[in-house]
């Protein structure tokens, strides 16, 4: 069988540019690549870098989806169909709420794909596709499979050095997918994950998991393991880690240049609202730690909380500002269908847009309780036009040279100016420019 392994086009958010859509693989799809039994061609398309032809030859579509790409999914399910050619989908929004994907697709794949993504090849080949397939009970790290990195067109990724070392997430946030009755925390074996490292061939790693800590004595465990190898890397861990001062000096030791930490709001009572852990009078002591060890933070903060009110964009921007930040990514609150804040919001009758396209933490789809919709989409807008204004850079900029560079590189030629960069992309190509940044960011230690 020939098998197209399509990634639907994201919408970009205001903030956005080519850097954000050509940013790294989509390692799901490069997993099914590597699952796809031998005997069967099977080739990925990405919208986000390249022209999908309808018109492709192949015999079955495989679709991954996201909650934000779930009408562009659509679409395209719908193209394949009409032609005959039966079309399977999974991922994150799949597994989280298949009930409402089944209708758009002749078969979804819930949960994890290694069990079950030989058996759809073989019942699409035999004409007998199940509609739902799903065979998680009891999936072991040792199941995952690595992804097919050796399949990557390389010219068009900033980064293609992504790797994983867990799924899900302990923790159960009412906002996120991880609060979703089908999600699980799933840790890979550390053996497979230094293999992965050794098979990118790489010092710079960015690692993907939803919460690098999630299992402390195990982060430790790994890390002791990548001594020696001389690793840059990143990850997102939660604000748990300022508890733990023997952890973040192994990062540090072992190469950590930047922690993407959600700390989603400076209000207990909004980080209350959605399951939380966090407390805000820690975040101080957070910020001290990891930057007295060098390391960089890249702040998440979500808007509209119920916590919330008009003030906390001023009030936000202003402690970001005097902690020295170095980067912001932000977010306005998004009931994403299958999670406890989807279900709870429903049940109060607040979610007012159904629009998946607009589900992509940039747009209001649900009735605020502490400001209008209006004001929350302004100052979503207005933080990100401020924390990245010229004079905040400057008020930002660490006070270790060391760390400068990098904080440079990100504030200016990623988000200031990501557009001449994307630009300048399209002559040398996206990795040519991710490996500068790279190369860059390693002499920083």
């Amino acid at each position: 069988m020939k098998i197209a392994l399509i990634q639907p086009k994201m919408r970009k958010r205001p903030m956005d540019t080519d850097l954000k859509t050509h940013m790294a693989p989509p390692l799901g799809l490069l997993t099914i690549l590597k699952l796809t039994p031998d005997g069967h061609e099977a080739r990925l398309i990405n919208e986000n870098v390249e022209k999908l032809d309808f018109g492709v030859d192949c015999n079955l579509v495989g679709i991954t989806v996201t909650l934000d790409v779930m009408p562009r999914a659509i679409e395209i399910a719908q193209q394949f169909r009409r032609r005959g050619i039966p079309v399977v989908a999974g991922g994150i929004h799949v597994t989280g709420n298949p009930d409402s994907c089944l209708p758009h697709f002749d078969a979804v794949c819930v949960g994890p794909a290694e069990r079950v993504w030989a058996r759809i090849v073989r019942d699409a080949e035999a004409g007998t596709l199940q509609r739902v397939y799903c065979d998680a009970d009891g999936f072991r790290g040792d199941e995952i499979a690595s992804p097919a990195y050796d399949r990557v067109d390389r010219s068009r990724y900033l980064y293609t050095n992504v790797v994983s070392t867990s799924r899900g997430c302990p923790n159960r946030c009412s906002f996120c997918y991880n609060s979703s009755p089908n999600a699980a925390y799933i840790l890979r074996p550390i053996d497979d994950v230094l293999a992965d490292i050794r098979v990118l061939g790489t010092r710079h790693v960015l690692f993907i998991d939803d919460n690098f800590i999630g299992a402390p004595a195990r982060t430790r465990e790994l890390l002791e393991r990548t001594r020696g190898m001389g690793l840059k890397w990143s990850a997102a861990v939660t604000a748990d880690v300022a508890d733990d001062p023997e952890l973040l000096d192994m990062m540090a030791e072992t190469g950590c240049q930047s922690l993407f930490i959600g700390l989603e709001s400076i209000n207990d009572a909004s980080l209350k609202s959605v399951n939380k852990k966090n407390r805000f009078e820690k975040y101080e002591r957070l910020v001290c730690e990891i930057h007295r060890r060098g390391i960089m933070i890249n702040a998440s903060m979500v808007f509209g909380l119920d916590g919330d009110g008009p003030d906390v964009f001023g009030r936000t921007l202003e402690w970001l500002v005097e902690h020295r930040i170095e980067t912001l990514t932000s977010h306005i609150l998004t009931p994403y269908p299958g999670t406890a804040l989807h279900r709870h919001m429903e049940a109060e009758g607040r979610i007012a847009d159904h629009d998946l396209s607009k589900y992509n933490t940039a747009h209001v789809v649900f009735e605020p309780r502490g400001m209008t919709a209006e004001q929350l989409h302004a100052g979503y807008l207005w933080i990100y036009r401020e924390f990245y204004s010229f004079k905040n850079i400057l008020r930002r900029m660490p006070d270790r040279g060391a760390r400068r560079r990098s904080y440079i590189l990100f504030n200016l030629f990623y988000r200031k100016f990501g557009g001449f960069t994307s630009l300048l992309s399209r002559a040398v190509s996206m990795r040519a420019v991710g490996r500068f940044a790279a190369r860059i960011a390693c002499r920083i230690r």
